[in-house]
């Protein structure tokens, strides 16, 4: 069950208006249940899990980058040090995630956070016509081209999922 009447989250919404996307705004998703995962969201919604846009803060050499990738994929720690010429990648702890975007973990939106941060977004979103990604919490989500989303968050594309052995 969803909701026409969805709202963003507040700083979500404003970094729509600022960006001259206030449109997205009625294409919004509410759930009723939290759609923390990407399975969680792809169920709700009804798309494939490959559609949804996951948005992964990791830390490289303790300075925060935001990850964009498929839902159906992982991330290679070890590409992403690669690809930024990192001694050393981990997962940002939720706080260190709260604090760098403003939201909690199962929420955070491809763009629009509180501090700018380096973008790396995964070649496999490009798959698609149309992604999903989290609206600034774990009940809404929202529809975009991923080309506009890569292009909207300022991100470099990349290879950095893991791949099949």
């Amino acid at each position: 069950m969803t909701s026409s009447s969805a709202a963003a989250h507040p700083r979500f919404a404003e970094a729509l208006d600022a960006l001259g996307l206030a449109e997205v705004n009625g294409r919004l998703r509410r759930f009723p249940d939290a759609t923390r995962t990407a399975a969680e969201a792809a169920a709700a919604i009804g798309c494939e899990l490959s559609q949804i846009c996951k948005s992964l803060i990791f830390a490289a050499d303790g300075v925060p980058v935001l990850v964009l990738m498929d839902g159906a994929s992982r991330v290679d720690v070890e590409r992403v040090r690669q690809e930024l010429g990192a001694a050393e990648v981990t997962r940002a702890k939720a706080d260190v995630v709260r604090e760098t975007t403003g939201y909690a973990i199962g929420g955070v939106p491809p763009f629009g956070h509180r501090n700018r941060t380096r973008v790396l977004a995964d070649r496999s979103l490009l798959a698609h016509d149309i992604v999903w990604a989290a609206a600034g919490d774990p009940h809404t989500v929202f529809p975009m081209p991923p080309k506009e989303l890569v292009d909207r968050a300022g991100a470099t594309l990349v290879d950095v999922r893991e791949q099949d052995v």
